[in-house]
């Protein structure tokens, strides 16, 4: 008998993860081999008379920040001794849990849970499994780790996607304004089941409307739904498996993106399906009637509240899982758990201000999956209360406290039509210096600018400020990095407006609005200040002999901020995007981006005239790009700590 082993698509889902403290739930599906791990998710909620977690509120959170599809298959514990007995108390952690997030419809008792327990120190990890919840004893497995994570996530798998608004009108008593919630509660219950109800329709139908060979959308009925069998007992279909019958219809059917010769693997390029509810409320009769029209006069007076919902829902499912399983035990689901959770955040404000509550799906840096997210709209994004939300958000799936990752602007789009949201008007050249020659440093170790930018160079939008607007283009540029980034939505201020902020607070009088004069460092980092909340650094160097001493500091801002940096040497200023630098020989190489470019935005052109490229510190003519008699200054933005 083959000896079981875990299966991990990516070590870095829990290597990189390793904290002396807390636990973490082991993330896996249905449709991928057992004892497969795709994600890890930290428990941040504990009881407060112990450490144990707080079963109720992790189990609300993971319902709905899980996409249906995946599930929880174990837990992972940090402990330097009796690994065994930390094992198992992870394992039973895992169970308590799986069951309150499955609501109980999933036989846990009888399936593999993993207990696995890393060292505090950052040393290996060991899994144990548990077959069944009566077993007393556990058997540690091997682990094995996935060349291509992607792949094996979306080659097998696709995207469903529900969206249903819904409007429910509340009639309360006057003088018993608390009936409301219960009445709420009521007519919550009974949309739940309509889900279920043998008169909802189905409509299926893909969302990738860029092949030809669009199949026709598909009617599931309520009554060929099936609540009752286990996922992990379903049988998949295969590619022969498609029948005229929708019941019969495999996800595969609507999987375009698959078909492709050349194709992306990620949730972003992912095959997706819509799927769109109707309800038929009326029937079918032998007998010709007139409508008849009843009428229940209020026993007491009444007053009406119309609640609004916005329900989205995202699920996992593999591409031979059948329409009505993929509907019965993935759709229907999540809808219901979504409804529950928005229901309950609504409840305690019910007459007062309610929450705008809208759903959002991330796929942040790192997650072979999407996970997805319920903000309150009342809140702008840079209101304490939705911080607190992200950086726990944050906490939970292990991403940096400093990078924007789950803004509504980082969100998964489905539209198909969502524009760019960087540049109103024409689309501005972004990443420049992506595949340019190399520097020519031998040995050295580069470091370049994080994320994307925009290149901002003089004449651009039919505004002629050559001679004079260099500095102004490059902080455009650095505000374009701060944009992709998500860190800002404000629009890359003109020149004008540049000039405004510095008028604004006070560095300028009014008559310089409009005119024609240089800016420096020193004014790009008001400018920062004001527009984006942003910190700078400024270096003073009074010769640009002093510049290749500074490479290793720059090398470190490069790798710790990852922000476009502003080089101004007397009337001059570029953009500086990286450096190679080897350590040993002292011989380094900056890249610049320079805004003195007149011409039109064609990436060849500007790279073949070296408007884009390494700028050795001293060339093998012995010439060097910072002129040793010219003072420069160099802005590095800091990159704000903030989600």
């Amino acid at each position: 008998m083959e000896k079981a082993s875990v299966r991990v698509p990516c070590p870095k889902l829990l290597l990189c993860k390793n904290e002396p403290a807390g636990l973490q739930w082991l993330i896996g599906s249905p449709f991928f081999p057992p004892l497969t791990v795709v994600s890890t998710l930290k428990c941040i909620h504990t009881d407060s008379s112990s450490s144990s977690p707080d079963y109720t509120r992790e189990s609300e959170e993971l319902r709905t920040l899980l996409l249906k599809g995946f599930h929880v298959i174990g837990a992972l514990v940090v402990a330097n001794s009796d690994e065994e007995k930390h094992a198992g108390e992870a394992i039973a952690a895992a169970r308590r849990l799986g069951k309150l997030v499955c609501g109980g419809s999933e036989k846990l008792d009888e399936q593999e849970v993993i207990g696995a327990v890393a060292e505090s120190k950052g040393g290996g990890i060991r899994f144990f499994v548990s077959k069944s919840e009566s077993s007393r004893s556990f058997e540690c497995v091997d682990v094995v780790y996935e060349d291509d994570p992607e792949k094996f996530v979306w080659e097998r798998g696709c995207l469903i996607r529900c969206e249903l608004p819904l409007k429910l009108p509340i009639y309360y008593p006057v003088n018993k304004p608390s009936d409301s919630e219960r009445i709420l509660q009521r007519a919550i219950e009974a949309v739940v089941s309509k889900f279920k109800d043998p008169k909802a329709a189905y409509l299926v139908e893909t969302l990738s409307k860029t092949s030809s060979e669009v199949p026709q959308p598909v009617i599931i009925r309520g009554g060929d739904l099936d609540f009752d069998m286990d996922l992990s007992n379903v049988k998949l279909l295969g590619e022969s498996g498609h029948d005229s019958d929708a019941k019969f219809l495999p996800c595969s059917h609507f999987c375009l993106e698959s078909k492709k010769d050349s194709r992306e693997y990620s949730a972003e390029h992912a095959d997706r399906i819509q799927v769109n509810i109707l309800l038929n409320s009326s029937e079918k009769s032998q007998k010709s009637t007139a409508p008849v029209a009843e009428y229940f006069p209020a026993l007491e007076e009444v007053r009406i509240l119309v609640v609004d919902f916005k329900l989205e829902v995202l699920c996992y499912a593999a591409k031979g899982l059948s329409l009505v399983h993929a509907v019965s035990k993935l759709v229907i689901p999540g809808l219901v758990d979504q409804l529950n959770r928005v229901g309950k955040t609504v409840l305690p404000n019910l007459l007062e201000q309610r929450p705008q509550l809208h759903p959002y799906h991330f796929n942040p840096p790192g997650f072979l999956h999407p996970v997805t997210v319920i903000y309150e709209l009342n809140y702008g994004e840079t209101e304490m209360k939705q911080v607190e939300v992200r950086k726990s958000l944050h906490l939970r799936l292990g991403l940096p406290c400093d990078r924007p990752l789950l803004r509504i602007a980082n969100a998964l789009d489905f539209s198909g039509v969502r524009s760019d949201p960087t540049r109103k008007g024409t689309t501005l050249l972004k990443d420049v210096h992506i595949g340019i020659p190399s520097s020519g440093v031998s040995g050295g170790s580069v470091s370049l600018v994080q994320g994307s930018y925009e290149y901002y160079h003089y004449l651009q939008d039919g505004f002629n400020d050559s001679g004079w607007g260099c500095a102004y283009r490059s902080l455009q540029t650095i505000i374009s990095w701060f944009r992709l980034q998500h860190y800002t939505s404000i629009d890359v201020p003109l020149h004008r407006e540049i000039q405004q902020s510095l008028v604004e607070i006070g560095d300028k009088d009014p008559s310089f609005i409009g005119s024609r004069e240089w800016i420096g460092a020193i004014e790009l980092s008001f400018v920062l200040d004001k527009l984006l909340g942003v910190s700078c650094k400024v270096m003073n160097f009074r010769s640009g002999a002093e510049l290749p001493e500074k490479c290793r500091e720059l090398a470190l801002h490069f790798e710790n901020q990852g922000t476009p940096i502003m080089i101004g040497g007397g009337v001059l200023a570029y953009t500086l995007l990286g450096v190679d630098y080897n350590d040993a020989s002292g011989d380094c190489a900056f890249l610049i981006l320079d805004p003195h470019y007149t011409g039109n935005d064609e990436h060849k052109k500007i790279v073949n005239g070296g408007w884009c490229g390494w700028k050795k510190a001293v060339d093998s003519k012995g010439k060097s790009f910072f002129l040793h008699d010219k003072f420069y200054n160099l802005l590095l933005p800091q990159r704000p700590d903030m989600v």
